[in-house]
């Protein structure tokens, strides 16, 4: 290619994306950012500035591989959570904004205990973005990140160590198996997608790992064993919370009922989707198994 083009030329080309994105011009000016390496307020601001050849043939490829279908968040590296921006790669499930939640019923459920003794346990933890965006917001709180994924338990401590968030450890094991002592709060955003699920060969979550999103019996499989797990892990009056599938809120609340759990309550995400139930396990440490 001999030709190259202007930042306003290269901006208003964001409809190529359409088939493939819900955001063409975030995604267009995040490609561009990367190959300029400025912020997007320089795109706007020198709109008549042209790319030099070498920029230009990066961008194109850049724009192939999101044409492609390929995640804005692994072609760049890194994906936004919360107030942080986190290393991303196809080891482990990209950040999203729905998830966000459960760190919002964290922090409100934190608000009950002892500031200077809240355990936490995220598990399932991937790029680390459930615990380190707790961490970042309550610096006293002591946080065990799991993953059972080697590799993504690897990209979540190059988190923590880059965000230099010192209350977060990252175990690496199934679920609660690698725990210790016991928790205020059990979090978790397991793989909840049933495996005949259609969407799973459609858009991002195409280049995700199955492993992180699909889940036998109706995608509830991990789900009950956390549940049943947690039982030993919390502390009286502890809580465990899940993200689910906008059409899980039901049979999650049946599976945290069945096992004990008292309080047991269903949010609603910002598109007004269930989207995250949470359970208390008794306050006199003995669950109640008979409550349906």
């Amino acid at each position: 290619m001999s030709n190259v083009s202007t930042l306003a030329e290269l901006l208003a080309r964001a409809g190529e994306l359409k088939a493939v994105s819900d955001s063409p011009e975030l995604d267009l000016q995040l490609l561009l950012c990367s190959v300029l390496d400025k912020p997007r307020s320089y795109l706007y601001t020198w709109p008549e500035r042209s790319l030099s050849f070498e920029q230009q043939q990066q961008f194109e490829q850049l724009l192939q591989r999101r044409l492609d279908g390929e995640p804005i968040a692994h072609i760049l590296g890194q994906g936004d959570f919360w107030t942080l921006t986190l290393e991303v790669n196809s080891s482990t499930l990209i950040p999203r904004p729905e998830t966000e939640l459960l760190v919002e019923l964290a922090l409100a459920m934190g608000e009950q205990l002892d500031q200077h003794k809240v355990r936490v346990a995220d598990l399932g933890t991937g790029t680390g973005a459930i615990a380190l965006a707790l961490a970042s917001e309550q610096p006293r709180w002591q946080i065990s990140a799991v993953e059972f994924n080697p590799q993504a338990a690897v990209l979540a401590e190059r988190n923590r160590q880059r965000l230099k968030l010192n209350n977060v450890e990252v175990l690496q094991g199934s679920w609660c198996e690698p725990l210790c002592g016991s928790f205020d709060l059990i979090i978790s955003n397991p793989p909840y997608i049933d495996a005949e699920d259609p969407h799973l060969s459609q858009g991002d979550v195409r280049f995700e790992p199955s492993s992180a999103l699909v889940a036998a019996q109706q995608g509830l499989a991990d789900i009950l064993t956390i549940t049943e797990q947690a039982l030993d892990r919390l502390k009286p009056g502890g809580w465990l919370m899940f993200e689910h599938g906008f059409e899980q809120g039901e049979p999650v609340r049946e599976i945290l009922r069945r096992a004990g759990y008292q309080q047991v309550e269903t949010h609603r995400d910002l598109a007004g989707h269930e989207r995250a139930t949470v359970g208390q396990f008794p306050p006199t440490g003995e669950p109640n198994t008979g409550d349906a």
